[in-house]
């Protein structure tokens, strides 16, 4: 090899790397926060209790997003895939048993949260919740077990009535 070729390899070995376009970070790399900003679409929600006793707490196919702003704010809203219509078409008027199976078929509460990278943690402080035992309290704390740039697993390792539970999101299109 003449020197000039040599030159021109250790030129080119030693510039390329910095004249490759940059690429956005991975969701792996990315912060939490900036990697979870969006709408999420949920796809499971399995709870376990204190004895071993495992279950499904919004059915096979539960229904739900969260959605995650820029600015700290989210919002979250499950259910089980069918919530029963009210015979007078008016939420006013809900019958005891049909208001009741709305409340135990379904969640919805809004907030702020802040993100610890280093735990993996999500921390939501609960604004309004049509469950209102959960405002107010402390804020409530979540594993981020898995992120990718579709999918966001979740364990909740206590909820008010005692269950763990663990979440499985797909972000939405």
């Amino acid at each position: 090899m003449t020197i000039i070729r040599v030159v021109a390899l250790f030129l080119v070995v030693l510039l390329a790397p910095g004249l490759a376009p940059a690429q956005a970070p991975s969701p792996a790399a990315a912060p939490i926060k900036q990697a979870i900003v969006g709408a999420w679409h949920l796809v499971s929600v399995a709870s376990e209790a204190a004895d071993g006793a495992r279950g499904e707490p919004f059915g096979r196919a539960p229904k739900g997003i969260i959605i995650f702003t820029e600015g700290g704010q989210f919002s979250l809203f499950q259910s089980t895939a069918e919530i029963p219509r009210l015979a007078a078409n008016d939420r006013t008027r809900a019958t005891a048993d049909e208001a009741m199976a709305v409340v135990r078929n379904s969640i919805a509460y809004y907030g702020t949260y802040t993100v610890d990278d280093a735990k993996r943690e999500l921390a939501f402080v609960i604004d309004d919740s049509t469950f209102a035992n959960v405002m107010g309290g402390p804020p409530q704390r979540r594993v981020v077990t898995s992120l990718t740039a579709t999918e966001l697993a979740l364990h909740n390792p206590r909820t008010p009535s005692g269950l763990t539970l663990r979440t499985l999101w797909r972000k939405a299109p």
